[in-house]
């Protein structure tokens, strides 16, 4: 059972991961490059509908590594998957802090009613959701060392 655990916290962690990633080095980039108003109501529109599923991918992804590091204190790797909880940990905190504020007044704007420095506050996101990506990336890592 411990084995399943391990397997399918990993992949849901690896895809997270992965679509975090395509945010940052894919989506993004092409919303950038939409022509007019087109990126930022592509990015509103991504804020409002990523915004609602991610929240319950954090958690849940952090509630199967604790359940893991619990479940397999005892076995080798356990170490490397409380190190990844903690990074999980510290990736919901700069969701909070640093991320959802720029993304919950994102998600609201028009070109009609944004703020001048809409572009700042969108390269403000930008730079912190780096931040964020890094730290999932290393979870991930961990968590696939764990495995081991």
């Amino acid at each position: 059972m411990l084995n399943a655990l391990e397997i399918v916290t990993t992949v849901i962690v690896g895809v997270m991961v992965g679509v975090e990633f395509s945010v940052a080095f894919v989506m993004n980039r092409i919303f950038n490059a939409l022509p007019e108003d087109s990126g930022q109501l592509a990015r509103a529109h991504g804020g409002r509908m990523l915004g609602a599923v991610m929240p319950v991918w954090y958690i849940g992804s952090l509630v199967l590594v604790a359940v893991w590091a619990v479940a397999g204190w005892h076995h080798d790797g356990a170490g490397l998957v409380v190190t990844a909880g903690a990074l999980l940990i510290l990736s919901v905190v700069m969701s909070l802090l640093l991320l959802v504020p720029i993304n919950n007044r994102g998600k609201t704007w028009t070109p009609e009613n944004r703020p001048e420095d809409w572009k700042e506050q969108m390269n403000r996101w930008d730079r912190w959701h780096y931040v964020r990506v890094a730290v999932i990336i290393a979870a991930f890592a961990l968590l696939v060392a764990a495995l081991a």
